[in-house]
């Protein structure tokens, strides 16, 4: 340095003093401004890394996606009875609670059907009763029978036996009337001779023959006796045999006709239930003339006025509810991988500033929306360009009644639903369905 300054003809001295000088101004030489803004852009640079880093890296905790909406079922209110519309108790936007009274029919053609079906009831049920108290009346009646043709059977046939033994008697008199009257006859034959020879007198001769005479009328009527007798016998087996055919028949026809009053009794017992399901039905159609809401919401669509004649099926409005709500998020086929049932899920509601709820996934969609849509892509059928495909997943509110205790939630709001992927399943998530 010495020579570079004595070749350019400064004195040695003068520099020695001048830069004794210099360092008096400035003991310690100052790094140049070019460095620290180097240190800083470095170190920028590295924090942006870092957090790049760090923000990808806690994105692998999540995944999220902006195609999803809040879902619920949405209640058609219909009339199931025709009528005229006398009252209507709602108007649009309006919020109803589950069994409040909506619209009114006109009731009276309801309850003059309702009391006709009550009338016919109790028609069917006098039918009843006395067709069921037919059945023992004729249970008795049949036995009765039964045992009075056997015992008309008995009386018979003993009848039967006693003209036998009095035809017999009857013949033991025929026998005996003709020994008297041949003993008559031989008196008479004795007497004839000796009346002649007047060896007994007139008297005793007329008295033998009266004695014939009498004995010969006492066989005729013997006889006649056996006749009589024989046809006594005639007319009591006839008897006989009418009381067996009366006793056969009742034992034959008695079981049938007690079956067929108890056939009676069974279809008049028909008749009283199929009168009672018209009572019931009557009862019914008188209950739905009073259409009342099937859940707790709000009214929209509403398109009936006093005055209407509905029929049945007519669309009357439509209950929104705002309690029974999902979110239906639409996931790219490739963010299912690690996504299962019972995640927890953090719930981002666009329409209230990105309001959070908390949430678990209760399941994954059976296909793919394009798959679930009127027309389903053929891609055998034309030039194949392949599309990340979307799944419906639903996600259910882990406590909507205290977070949502407002009611700000609506069916279709969009939402943002963040799915923990890494960390722990959702607490008091219930089991899948097996």
């Amino acid at each position: 340095m010495a020579d570079e300054q004595n070749k350019s003809g400064a004195p040695a001295g003068g520099g020695a003093a001048g830069g004794n000088h210099g360092n008096q101004e400035a003991p310690a030489e100052a790094p140049p401004p070019s460095s620290n803004r180097r240190f800083i852009v470095i170190g920028v640079i590295l924090l942006l890394v870092l957090g790049a880093v760090f923000f990808y890296w806690r994105s692998t905790f999540t995944e999220d996606t902006d195609d999803a909406q809040v879902d619920g079922n949405l209640y058609q209110v219909s009339s199931r009875v025709t009528g005229h519309v006398i009252k209507v108790y709602v108007d649009d936007n309006q919020t109803v609670q589950a069994g409040q009274l909506l619209v009114e029919i006109d009731p009276t053609d309801y309850q003059v059907a309702l009391d006709q079906a009550q009338a016919d009831l109790a028609n069917a049920q006098a039918q009843y009763t006395q067709a069921s108290t037919n059945v023992p009346i004729t249970s008795t009646t049949v036995g009765t029978n039964v045992s009075t043709s056997a015992s008309d059977v008995r009386g018979s046939s003993d009848t039967v036996a006693q003209a036998e033994k009095q035809v017999e008697a009857a013949e033991a008199r025929v026998v005996e009337a003709r020994a008297n009257a041949q003993k008559a006859q031989d008196d008479v034959d004795r007497y004839t001779p000796l009346v002649e020879k007047d060896v007994i007198s007139k008297q005793q001769y007329d008295t033998a023959v009266q004695a014939l005479a009498g004995a010969k009328a006492s066989v005729l009527e013997a006889e006649a006796n056996v006749l009589a007798s024989q046809n006594a016998v005639s007319n009591a087996r006839a008897r006989l045999a009418q009381a067996q055919a009366q006793s056969q028949q009742s034992v034959r026809n008695g079981p049938g006709q007690i079956r067929v009053e108890q056939s009676r009794a069974a279809a008049a017992e028909a008749a009283v239930k199929e009168a009672e399901a018209r009572v019931e039905q009557a009862k019914l159609n008188l209950s739905y003339t009073r259409i009342t809401a099937p859940t707790a919401g709000i009214v929209n669509k509403k398109n009936v006025e006093i005055g209407a004649n509905l029929s049945v099926g007519q669309d009357l409005m439509t209950i929104i509810p705002l309690t029974d709500l999902w979110v239906t998020a639409n996931f790219k086929e490739t963010q299912l991988a690690r996504m299962h049932t019972c995640q927890a899920v953090t719930i981002k509601v666009d329409a209230y500033g990105g309001r959070k709820f908390s949430g678990y996934l209760k399941q994954v969609g059976g296909a793919t929306g394009s798959m679930l849509s009127l027309f389903p892509p053929e891609n055998a059928t034309g030039n194949y360009v392949k599309v990340v495909q979307r799944i419906p997943v639903r996600i259910d509110f882990t406590n909507l009644q205290q977070e949502d205790g407002d009611y700000a939630l609506r069916p279709g709001l969009s939402v943002t639903p963040e799915v923990e992927v890494k960390g722990e399943d959702a607490p008091n998530c219930p089991a899948p369905a097996k």
